[in-house]
């Protein structure tokens, strides 16, 4: 089911109805479960056993690890956990890949023979990133384990963040879950805008930049260097307020039950670093790096050399985690690799720079990378990059995208539209775009409300498959 489909604009205020129907806590975690597994099973149906084998695996390891004392079993209950979410990750996102890379003495042929055709299920890093850390955080000791299954299940399968997060810590929403919602006016307000806030990201910005990004990806030795350039900076407009839309919803869905899930963004694109850039871009996922992959790594507390290596193995893991393709293998060490020099000395010179530079040194590097993360093939991201090198300024006001007597007027809207993102942008690096709505007074924040709605429909783009881009990881 797809936030932006009719069919969620009935489902989610119906769920909301119910929910505060329904007097008892236990009611509303069964009605919040059924929904979500509803919700997921739009997708497939048979892929809700995955949902299901991994809440199961975790519910009872979690058990085991709290209720004994001796560190060897601890560790291995973990070890089943592990071994079993990474285990399905495996299967269904990465094995094709391993075998389309085994060495050479396979033969062709071969390769093929062991290749499956399974589909990937949709969010299946989510979840298993989740219950992970779950396990993770009992085994530390840093909470205890749910002992009521129907909460963990809820936790995990929880439909406003299942899809897509935020990668969510049992700690925050858990206590949440189990705690009974009044219904308060306040909160629904909010959540509300938050929605709203997510269709206006992904409707009128994200949807309008990915008509222009596909027909220049699509051939981009067919446009002007000019075009490819705009494009891939489009592009990153694009996935940035596809993810953050997403996100929006989910946030603005869960406050409707009375739940917070945790902030995503905070405004990525001004960023001063690669560093601060990773601080406030899928927030949720560089967090889970940080805390159950770099830190046991090592951290910051060994030396220098092992500083770095720890840096390429977490973008090295995070590139992969995106999808099992080179390219977002290369995408990620970029961000590794920048985030090493800049721990060299390029960090220092940042510091000393006006903002407009280092600004323009992380949308460089950030545009850069964003040719393979959008590519199919490294072959496809390198033919990208030829094109954008022919910038012949004799072409600079070509324009070829758009056809037909209606072009200066879909160039004249994606313009306006360019400018009021980065506006809109920068706002959100300020501040939170809804917390600063609701400081406004009722009457002007009525009218931003009123031409916000107007222009989503006037100039939003409604596709019947405009899927959100992170759904495919």
């Amino acid at each position: 089911m797809q936030f932006d489909s009719i069919i969620y604009l009935f489902f989610l205020p119906l769920c909301v109805l119910i929910f505060y129907l329904l007097r008892s806590q236990k009611s509303r975690v069964v009605l919040l479960l059924i929904a979500s597994y509803i919700f997921y099973g739009f997708w497939n149906p048979y892929y809700l056993i995955l949902i299901l084998g991994s809440t199961l695996v975790d519910y009872f390891v979690a058990q085991r690890i709290y209720d004994t004392s001796r560190k060897a079993d601890k560790n291995r209950y973990l070890a089943k956990s592990l071994l079993f979410n990474l285990g399905l990750l495996f299967v269904f996102k990465y094995y094709n890949f391993f075998v389309s890379n085994l060495p050479s003495w396979f033969s062709s042929g071969a390769e093929t023979s062991l290749m499956h055709s399974f589909i990937l299920p949709v969010g299946i890093s989510f979840y298993t990133f989740q219950t992970i850390s779950y396990s993770i955080d009992v085994y530390r000791s840093d909470i205890k384990p749910a002992r009521n299954f129907l909460d963990f299940a809820l936790f995990v399968s929880f439909f406003p963040q299942l899809v897509a997060g935020p990668i969510e810590r049992a700690g925050n929403v858990l206590p949440q879950l189990q705690k009974y919602i009044f219904l308060d006016s306040r909160q629904i307000s909010f959540g509300l805008k938050l929605i709203l806030l997510g269709f206006i990201k992904k409707i009128l910005f994200a949807n309008n930049f990915a008509e222009y990004v596909d027909i220049v990806y699509a051939a981009p030795s067919s446009f002007t260097g000019w075009e490819v350039v705009f494009a891939t900076f489009l592009f990153a407009g694009q996935i940035y307020f596809d993810f953050s839309a997403y996100t929006d919803i989910a946030r603005g869905s869960a406050k409707l039950f009375g739940i917070d899930l945790m902030e995503n963004f905070r405004g990525p694109y001004f960023s001063s670093s690669i560093k601060e850039f990773w601080r406030r871009w899928h927030i949720s996922l560089s967090t889970w790096f940080r805390d159950y992959l770099y830190i046991p790594l090592g951290g910051n507390r060994v030396g220098a050399k092992r500083v770095y290596f720890n840096l390429v193995v977490v973008f090295l893991v995070t590139g992969l985690w995106h999808g099992a393709n080179w390219t977002f293998v290369i995408w990620g060490m970029i961000h590794g690799v920048f985030l090493i020099l800049e721990r060299l000395g390029l960090g220092a010179i940042l510091n000393k720079l006006p903002k407009i530079l280092t600004v323009g040194y992380v949308m460089g590097v950030t545009l850069l990378s964003w040719v393979f993360f959008r590519a199919a093939s490294v072959g496809e991201a390198l033919e990208i990059y030829t094109a954008m090198l022919n910038l012949d300024p004799s072409t600079i006001f070509e324009l070829s995208v758009y056809k037909g007597d209606q072009q200066m007027v879909d160039y004249l809207v994606l313009l306006v539209l360019v400018i009021l993102g980065i506006i809109m942008h920068f706002i959100e690096y300020k501040t939170p775009l809804v917390p600063g709505l609701n400081k406004l007074s009722s009457n002007k924040r009525f009218i931003v409300i009123l031409l916000s709605c107007i222009v989503l429909v006037l100039f939003g783009k409604y596709f019947d498959n405009s899927q959100f881009i992170y759904f495919q990881f």
